[in-house]
């Protein structure tokens, strides 16, 4: 497992953790860094947006549910002609297509991951 996968699967338990706990702001921070670390693997950022499409359906938040759907479809796109906005938290809320400052403790992992 790289170190990015590694990271991935902390975010997301991190999430289920504030998700449990009932703290749905912080659950959602979790995914969006989990959705970070996702954005060049292909698997897991499908699996991340499904995670969150989940959820917003959970909290009834319809418009970011409908954000998800639009980015579950568009991500394997993306991934195809290598055009992933890099940063982007993937919430319906920002353009899907406009990278986004990388928080620096999640850039070392990714820059760990490539060497």
């Amino acid at each position: 497992m790289t170190k990015v996968q590694t990271a991935y699967r902390y975010e997301i338990e991190r999430f289920r953790l504030a998700r449990n706990g009932g703290d749905v702001a912080l659950a959602w921070r979790f995914l969006e860094r989990a959705h970070i670390l996702s954005q060049t693997v292909l698997r897991l950022h499908l699996h991340v947006h499904a995670i969150m499409f989940v959820f917003a359906i959970s909290h009834r938040e319809w418009r970011e549910a409908w954000g998800q759907v639009f980015r579950l479809l568009l991500a394997p796109l993306g991934s195809l002609l290598r055009r992933i906005p890099l940063g982007n938290t993937g919430r319906a809320a920002v353009s899907a297509f406009i990278p986004m400052p990388i928080p620096e403790d999640l850039q070392r992992i990714m820059d760990d991951g490539r060497t």
